[in-house]
């Protein structure tokens, strides 16, 4: 008789991924990832192999099911310095209120934790950086096409280092930064790439 599985893999995979989200894989023990997900070890990894393939496998849904979405939509907005205003105000917005606040980004924390180096997480977070960092170069370069940034800015630097403010306002917001102080922060980088910056400082 094959074997029968009498839950639902996605929605274990839901309740691991918030575990791993929240207290990051290396301090998530095993036996925490039972609890979580309401699973036998037997049946958790006759699913999903062991406690790294299944840290992988949430990864991955956290990419599809909450970065992905966001890089699409700063892709195709259009507005330029708008879009990327408005994709810094909802992230600081999920960051600092509501369900998951005080968690961070999932992938953002899993560049410190313990597993980081693995081959394959060391390739989805690079994979995730250069996705981050396309979109933000798109959402630019509708920028200067509209005349909206600076002269002399580099569209290429300048998606790199709103990648990295990105990982900033994670970081803080994990470790308690109040949402105005980020979004002032935001506003100001924001202010140095823009036309009217440069305007006022000639």
């Amino acid at each position: 008789m094959p074997d029968i599985k009498h839950f639902d893999p996605d929605n274990a995979l839901e309740r691991a991924e918030r575990l791993f989200w929240q207290h990051g894989a290396a301090k998530a023990s095993i036996q925490a990832v039972t609890v979580a997900t309401g699973l036998n070890r037997s049946s958790l990894y006759a699913t999903f192999g062991g406690k790294r393939e299944l840290y992988l496998a949430t990864l991955r849904r956290y990419v599809h099911h909450r970065a992905r979405p966001a890089q699409r939509w700063l892709t195709e907005d259009g507005r330029g310095l708008p879009a990327i205003r408005e994709f810094f105000s909802a992230l600081i917005t999920a960051r600092c209120s509501g369900e998951h606040a005080g968690w961070g980004c999932m992938l953002v924390n899993a560049h410190t934790d313990a597993d980081h180096t693995d081959p394959e997480i060391r390739t989805l977070l690079d994979e995730h950086h250069r996705q981050l960092r396309d979109a933000m170069h798109d959402a630019l370069q509708n920028a200067r096409e509209q005349g909206q940034l600076a002269p002399g800015v580099s569209v290429e630097a300048a998606a790199e280092g709103l990648v990295l403010l990105a990982y900033g306002v994670n970081v803080r917001s994990r470790n308690g930064a109040d949402a105005d102080s980020l979004l002032s922060t935001v506003t100001a980088t924001l202010g140095l790439l823009g036309a009217q910056h440069a305007a006022e400082r000639d």
